[in-house]
């Protein structure tokens, strides 16, 4: 599994007995699973007596990482000994390397169905809209002077319409455009294939 810098560093602190103690990192990894599987955002889901003595920035980064692992495992079907095996690549101990992959299985196929009732088509665009607008102030009152774009993709899912609404700057649009030739260009060459 690919993962990137941040989430190696938080998965080589999470396996660190003497920043995380046994029962801390197994309440981490639970707290890590029960967040990922509630249908509502709890902000008070590390506030938990075993994880109190942690400092709580490392304790958010790890969570992030423990999190993104988990993920990463169940989107590639990760099986135990390819998790065993990047989980030893981050210095994670026998005993811990256990408790991950049992928790692990344990949520594996809820973790599974969340993901697959995701979707996998994504709307389809029926019309866009815009509108130029103009800074002229900012939050202190310091004269901005730019022009900005209120962008409106109207989109349909399934049949149920939704509008997604948000706002760009001249580069960020011109980045955006050039994008979506470089998308058309390529779904024409691979439609003449």
């Amino acid at each position: 599994m690919e993962l990137s810098e941040s989430v190696q560093r938080g998965l080589q602190s999470l396996a660190d007995p003497s920043a995380f103690d046994h029962s801390s990192f197994q309440v981490l990894l639970d707290v890590s699973y029960r967040s990922l599987l509630s249908s509502h955002g709890d902000p008070g889901i590390l506030d938990q007596p075993e994880l109190k003595h942690i400092d709580q920035i490392l304790l958010k980064q790890n969570h992030a990482a423990a999190t993104t692992f988990v993920l990463e495992a169940v989107k590639q079907n990760a099986d135990k000994s390819t998790i065993s095996s990047c989980l030893e690549e981050l210095t994670f101990g026998a005993e811990r390397i256990e408790i991950f992959c049992s928790t692990h299985q344990k949520h594996k196929k809820e973790l599974e169905h969340l993901l697959a009732s995701i979707g996998r088509c994504p709307p389809q665009i029926t019309d866009a809209s815009w509108r130029l607008q103009y800074h002229v102030k900012n939050g202190q009152v310091d004269k901005v002077n730019e022009p900005f774009y209120l962008i409106s993709l109207n989109t349909e899912n399934e049949g149920s319409p939704e509008d997604i609404n948000f706002t760009c700057t001249v580069e960020q649009l011109q980045d955006l455009v050039g994008k979506l030739k470089d998308a058309a260009k390529s779904v024409e060459k691979a439609s003449q294939m």
